[in-house]
C-alpha cells in the first residue's frame, strides 16, 4: 500500500529513500501492523523491533527523529521498552566544513562573518541534524555563538511532513491499532514542532519571553539574542560557559552547590509550568548549564511548551489529590483528561485507586510515579492530551537530572513550596490588570454609546401606548436604579483599574 501512495513527483525520490531505509532495518512487520504494508508472514523479534525502529528514524533524518521524540512522550500508548528506546533518539550529525555553510551565512548577514564580527571561528563548536554552531565575538568584544541552519534542509523536511501526513491518513483508515495513536493529530503536532524549530527567529522570541518571565530572578540566565544579526536561518546569541548538571562532584569542584542548584532547578521548572504557563520542553543536562553563584542558564529554546490556565488548575488538582491520598478527587481529574477515550467511570476510579495505593499520601517520587502512571493509563485504555504529556515529560526529566546531582532531592516538596508562589501570582496586579483593563475598555464603549442608547429609548417610549401612571412610575424607578447601579459599578471598576495601573 505504501508503494502506491499518490505523491507529487518532487516527493517520489524521498518516498523511495524512506522505503529503502525501512527495508534495510527490517520494518516490514511494523508497517503491516500500521496498515501500511501486507504481512507476508515475515517473523519479527519483539525485543529488537524497538531498537531497529529507533535506528531507522535516526537514519531517516531530523523530521523522523522529531517524530520519534514525540512518540517517546506517549507512555500512555507505547510499552516501556519502546519508550526507553525512543528516548535515546538524538539529532546529532557530522560537522560540515564552514565553506558549505558560507553562502547561507553571507546571505543572512549581507556580508562575510569575518567582516560582520570582531572575530569568527570557522571550526564548528557543535553540530546537530538541523544546525551547526560556531563561535564569534562582536565588534565590542562580546562573545557570541552563531547557530546556522544546514543548507537545503527546509525543502527536505517539508517533503517529509507531506509524506508523513499521507502515511498517517492511510494508517488511520486501515488500522485500528494506528487509530489509537490519533496519527492525524500527531502529524499536526509534528508539523508545528518542525516548522517552529526551522525558523530560528522563533527560538529568539522564546528566549526573550523566558528572560522576561524570570527578569526578577538574577539566578536564572537566558542568553541575550542579537537581533541585528538574527534571521530565519541564523541565530546569534551570547556565548555562555558553564558546567552541565550531570555530576554533583563536578559541580562542587567548580564551586557550585548541588543542593542549591537542585532547589533552583525545581523552582524554575515549576514556575514555568504552574505560574508562567510557558516552559522548556526538554530540560536535560545538555540544555542546562550551572554557573558560578549557583545560577542556571537555559539553552536550546527552540521547543517551548505552553500550559493554559485550565490545564494548570487540573495539574495542581492532580498533585494535591495525590498528596492527600484522595482517590475520588484524583478520579475526577483523570476522567477530565481521558474524556475522549470512552473509558467507563469505574475503570477510571480503579486506576485512581491503584495510583493512590502506589504513590499517594506522602512523598511523591515524580519519575517513579510517571513511570507507573502512563503504563496504567495505557492498560486502562485511556489516552492523554499531548500538552499534558509534555508537562509530565519535562517534570520527570528535571526530576532525574536534579536527583543525579543531589540524591536526596525531593521534587514533591518543591511542588508544595510552589503553591505560595502560585497564590502570589494570582493576587498580583499583573495577573488582574489585563482583565480590569478589558472591563474598563468595555465600560468606556458603553459610555460612548450612552447618548445613542438614550435617544433610542426615548423614541421607543414615544412610539408605545401610554401606560397607567403607577406602572410608568415603577418602570422609571426600576430603570433608574439599574442605571445608577451600573454607573457606580463602572466607576469602581475604572477607578480600580487606574489604581492598579
Amino acid at each position: 500500500m505504501i508503494k502506491t501512495l499518490m505523491v507529487a513527483a518532487r516527493d517520489r525520490g524521498r518516498l523511495a529513500e524512506i522505503l529503502q531505509i525501512a527495508s534495510r532495518f527490517g520494518l516490514g512487520v511494523l508497517l503491516a501492523r500500521l496498515g501500511l504494508e501486507r504481512n507476508d508472514g515475515e517473523l519479527d523479534n519483539p525485543q529488537t523491533l524497538p531498537r531497529r525502529t529507533r535506528l531507522a528514524l535516526e537514519a531517516l533524518g531530523p523530521t523522523f527523529v522529531k517524530l520519534g521524540q514525540i512518540l517517546a512522550t506517549r507512555g500512555d500508548l507505547l510499552p516501556p521498552e519502546w519508550i526507553a528506546e525512543l528516548e535515546q533518539l538524538h539529532s546529532g550529525a557530522p560537522t560540515l566544513p564552514f565553506e558549505a555553510l558560507r553562502p547561507a551565512v553571507e546571505e543572512a548577514l549581507g556580508q562575510s562573518p569575518e567582516t560582520a564580527f570582531g572575530s569568527f571561528d570557522p571550526e564548528p563548536l557543535a553540530a546537530a541534524s538541523m544546525a551547526q554552531v560556531h563561535r564569534a565575538t562582536l565588534k565590542d568584544g562580546t562573545p557570541v555563538v552563531l547557530k546556522i541552519r544546514r543548507p537545503d534542509i527546509r525543502p527536505r523536511m517539508e517533503a517529509d511532513l507531506r509524506l508523513i501526513a499521507q502515511l498517517a491518513s492511510v494508517a488511520e483508515a486501515a488500522s485500528a491499532e494506528a487509530r489509537r495513536f490519533a496519527p492525524a493529530a500527531m502529524t499536526r503536532q509534528l508539523a508545528e514542532a518542525v516548522l517552529e524549530e526551522l525558523d530560528f527567529t522563533g527560538e529568539g522570541r522564546n528566549a526573550d519571553r523566558l528572560r522576561a518571565d524570570f527578569a526578577r530572578d538574577p539566578r536564572v540566565v537566558v542568553p541575550e539574542i542579537h537581533w541585528a544579526w538574527t534571521s530565519e536561518a541564523l541565530l546569534v546569541m551570547d556565548y555562555i560557559s558553564g558546567t552541565p548538571p550531570r555530576d554533583g562532584d563536578r559541580l562542587r569542584a567548580a564551586g557550585i552547590d548541588p543542593a542549591e542548584i537542585a532547589s533552583l532547578g525545581a523552582d524554575i521548572v515549576l514556575d514555568m509550568v504552574l505560574v508562567n504557563g510557558r516552559f522548556h520542553a526538554d530540560p536535560h543536562p545538555g540544555n542546562l548549564l550551572c554557573l558560578p553563584g549557583n545560577r542556571i542558564a537555559l539553552l536550546d529554546l527552540g521547543m517551548i511548551g505552553h500550559v493554559s490556565p485550565r490545564r494548570r488548575e487540573e495539574f495542581i488538582a492532580f498533585t494535591q489529590s495525590l498528596n492527600a491520598g484522595d482517590p475520588a478527587a484524583l478520579a475526577d481529574v483523570l476522567a477530565t483528561w481521558s474524556a475522549g477515550s470512552a473509558v467507563p467511570r469505574d475503570r477510571v476510579q480503579a486506576a485512581a485507586e491503584r495510583l493512590i495505593v502506589r504513590h499517594g499520601g506522602g512523598r511523591v517520587v515524580l519519575s517513579a510515579m510517571v513511570a507507573d502512571f502512563l503504563p496504567l493509563m495505557r492498560d486502562e485504555g485511556m489516552t492523554m492530551p499531548p500538552d499534558l504529556l509534555l508537562i509530565f515529560k519535562a517534570l520527570a526529566t528535571i526530576d532525574g537530572v536534579l536527583t543525579a546531582i543531589q540524591p536526596d532531592f525531593d521534587l514533591s516538596s518543591a511542588m508544595q513550596r510552589s503553591s505560595l508562589r502560585i497564590a502570589q501570582a494570582r493576587l498580583s496586579p499583573d495577573h488582574w490588570l489585563p482583565t480590569l483593563q478589558a472591563l474598563a475598555w468595555e465600560l468606556s464603549k458603553i459610555g460612548s454609546d450612552a447618548p445613542r442608547l438614550l435617544r433610542a429609548a426615548i423614541r421607543r417610549l414615544e412610539s408605545e401606548p401610554a401606560q397607567p401612571p403607577q406602572d410608568a412610575g415603577a418602570a422609571i424607578i426600576t430603570g433608574s436604579r439599574w442605571i445608577g447601579g451600573a454607573i457606580v459599578a463602572g466607576a469602581m471598576l475604572v477607578g480600580g483599574a487606574i489604581l492598579l495601573a
